[in-house]
Order: structure tokens, then sequence, then C-alpha cells
């Protein structure tokens, strides 16, 4: 009889921890059950100590390497790393281990160990090659091919992997060498699936975060060819108003650009695709009697068509003015809908005309002007303001800056004493006094 699972368990896991006791030293043994503890900064001396070990398993593991021995080169490489990696050679070593895997392992195994080189020593002087690297092994995966001497391996790579390769390089260095790159080939590899959506988005990341790269042009003309093509396989107006508008962009970022003389050749495409829509929707509208509908899409005939195109609209258009004039009139009452006349509009004539802004609102809606002299400069007033006076206060004297108060809340005067060396004059008597008065002090002649 078999035993239960919940019996068998604790005799699976004494087999594994009397295998691990066999195979491998005690402390492994506890990593591998408790998990390994974070990794501690040694002290200057033990340092010391340690960059020069590590230097000497570094050039032990470059002669290895130049030998052609690749498995102990490896190995070396690996333990560097895991005994001592503060050290400076720690760098050196992690990224050689990850070369040695671009060439002999898979592609996701190389590139993952090219992010472990990233994620653990961004101050080292081999990080932009590792991004380089990077980029190599994501462009492969694109291609489908895996070069390896002088034969083409098959890769089995998806494009979702793929894709993850890229962004992780633009994570890695978003303003660096590649990252524009990566950001292109995301857009080239969403194009390819039919993914219109995505590769427009894609493409406009491009123009938008590296409008300066030599990817953000093309990207620009990439843009205005999916939506035409687009425009081509459905009658949506709208896949007709990006593509002009990228286009145009195009020509006015790039005048003198590679793609100019296409891009104008796209363009005319997409001013006719759009004037012959004008057109079939203006004929449809005439035949069922709406007047000023076909007269607004012969006008838009009219602004995109070819010759042959505004040739036709331009008859239609009178037709309908000689059997309804009101309705053609009324279609020339929205703004910009005339593209008959190219004269600017007289918009007082128009009945959604209410008159130019108000004062006030006319000097809101300017710019302050900056003054360039001193002209208008005026000081600031001496005179005080009128202030708010209290209940019962008198006013306040000339040149004074506090308010008034009032005479019950006035301090009592004091005598003031008298000046000095000077002969102190008593008050006469009071009226009716019998008192004699004393005659004045003599006056000291002067010397």
């Amino acid at each position: 009889m078999i035993p239960p699972i919940s019996a068998r368990l604790p005799v699976a896991l004494a087999c594994a921890l009397s295998f691990f006791s066999l195979t491998t030293p005690s402390f492994a043994l506890l990593d591998f059950i408790f998990g390994k503890k974070d990794k501690v900064v040694p002290m200057a001396g033990e340092r010391e100590t340690q960059e020069a070990t590590a230097a000497a398993l570094l050039a032990e593991a470059r002669l290895a390497h130049n030998a052609g021995k690749t498995g102990k080169a490896q190995g070396l490489y690996q333990a560097i790393v895991k005994k001592y990696p503060f050290t400076t050679s720690a760098g050196e070593a992690a990224f050689q281990n990850a070369l040695i895997i671009r060439h002999v392992g898979k592609m996701d195994e190389a590139f993952e160990a090219f992010q472990t080189f990233i994620q653990a020593y961004r101050d080292s002087p081999r990080f932009t090659e590792a991004i380089e690297k990077q980029y190599e092994i994501a462009e492969e995966a694109k291609g489908g091919k895996k070069q390896s001497g002088l034969l083409l391996l098959p890769m089995k790579l998806n494009t979702s992997e793929v894709i993850e390769f890229y962004e992780q390089i633009i994570k890695n260095a978003p303003f660096g060498k590649y990252a524009p790159l990566a950001q292109f080939s995301i857009a080239e590899i969403q194009q390819d699936m039919k993914e219109k959506d995505k590769a427009v988005a894609a493409y406009q990341k491009v123009v938008e975060n590296y409008p300066n790269s030599s990817q953000a042009a093309e990207a620009q003309f990439r843009i205005g060819s999916i939506s035409n093509i687009a425009a081509q396989r459905s009658e949506d107006a709208s896949n007709l108003l990006a593509a002009r508008d990228a286009l145009r962009t195009y020509i006015a970022s790039n005048p003198a650009g590679e793609r100019k003389q296409e891009t104008e050749m796209i363009l005319r495409q997409v001013n006719t695709a759009e004037a012959n829509q004008s057109l079939t929707v203006a004929k449809f509208y005439k035949r069922v009697g709406k007047t000023t509908a076909a007269a607004i899409y012969l006008n838009e005939a009219l602004k995109f068509g070819s010759p042959e195109v505004s040739a036709e609209a331009r008859t239609l258009l009178a037709e309908l003015a000689a059997a309804d004039p009101e309705g053609v009139a009324d279609a020339k009452k929205g703004p910009g809908q005339d593209y008959t006349a190219l004269t600017a509009q007289n918009l007082k004539a128009r009945d959604d005309y209410v008159g130019p802004l108000a004062p006030e609102l006319a000097r809101l809606s300017q710019k302050p002007k900056m003054r360039t002299g001193d002209d208008g400069f005026m000081p600031i007033p001496l005179q005080e303001p009128t202030l708010p006076l209290r209940p019962g206060a008198t006013m306040p004297g000339a040149g004074s800056l506090l308010p008034p108060v009032p005479e019950t809340e006035k301090p009592a005067l004091l005598p003031v004493p008298p000046a000095p060396n000077k002969p102190v004059v008593p008050p006469p008597p009071a009226s009716g006094s019998n008192l004699p008065v004393p005659p004045p002090p003599a006056v000291k002649p002067a010397s």
C-alpha cells in the first residue's frame, strides 16, 4: 500500500537534506534552506586584501580565457563575483562572464547576464558596452537568427520577449545612444505585426522623446505612411487627417530630408483621396436634395482635389447655385467653409458676429509690455491717504503716519522742568494779594 502524500513528505525532505549534506558544505546548505544573507561591505584593511586576491584571480581567469579554457575561466569569473563583490575586479569579472554566456549560451540567458552586470555595476567603465551588447542581442532576436561562426541558427523567442528586451534597454539608459534605436525597433516590430495603432504610438514616442535623433524624422514619415495605408483600406476619414498632419509635419521639420519627394507624393495621394470622398458625399446630398450639405462637401473637394476633381466639383457647385442659391449661400455662412474665394472674409457681415471685446477684456488678453525708458515712471506719493477714524478721535497732525488717538486715551501732561543755567522767575502773586512783589533779578553785564 502506498502511503499518503503527507506521510511521504518528511521522508522526501530528509532525503533532500542528506543529499545536500553530502554534496555541499554546511554554509551552502544553510543558504539553500534559509536564504542567503545580505553581504556586508568590508573594512578598509580587508578591502585591500580582497582587491589583491581578486586581481590575482582575474589575471588567472584571463589567461584561461585567452587559452580557450572557457569553462575554467567562467568558473573563476563567477568565483570573483561571488566572493569579492565589492572589488574593482568583480565588475570586470561579471562582464567577462556575460561575454562567455553571450557566445555559448542562449539569447535570453546572455541578455540576463548583462542585465545583472548593469544593475550591480552601473559605475563600471563597461556600462555603455554592456548596453551595446544587449542591443545586439535584441537585434539578433528581432531578426530571428543568431550568428554562430558561419552558421545561421534559428531563434525561438517570440515578439513579446524581444519587445521586452528593447524596453529594458530604454529603462537602463533612457537618454543613452541606444534608447531611440530601441524605441524605433519596437515600432518596427509592431508595424510588421500589422498593429497600426500600437506602431503609430511607438513611432510617436520616438518623435516626442528623441526629437534630435536621426530616427525622429523617419518615425514621423512612418506615421504618415501607415495612416495613409490605413485610409486606403477603410473609409475612416480620421486616417486621412492623421496622415496629412504627419506628412506636413515631416516637410516642415525636414525641408531637405531624404523622404521629401516621397512625402509630397503621398501627400498628394491623401489630398486626392479626401477630395474624392468629399465629392462622393456631396453627390449623395445633392441627390437627396440637401443643398447646403452638398455645397459644404463640394468646397472640401475644391480645397484638396486634383484638377479633374476640382473641375467636377466646380460644375456641381454652379448647378446647385442655379437651382438653390439660398442653400449655397447658407453653406458659405459657416466659418472657413467657402474655399472658392481665397480673400479675407468680412467677419462683420456674419450673423454670429457680436463685435470686438470690451476694453477691460481686451486689456486682460494683452501681454504685459516691458518699460523701455523712464516714461510713465511716477514716484511714490508723499501725501498720506485718509485713514478710518475711531469714534471720538481727532484728525492726525501733518506728516503723521499713525491714526489719531481719542482724547480719553491721551496721557496726562507732565510739568516741563526748567532749562539749566537760567534764573528761576517766581510766578506773580494773584490779584488781590497783599504780598510784596520781589524785584527782578539783576542782570550781570557782559564782560
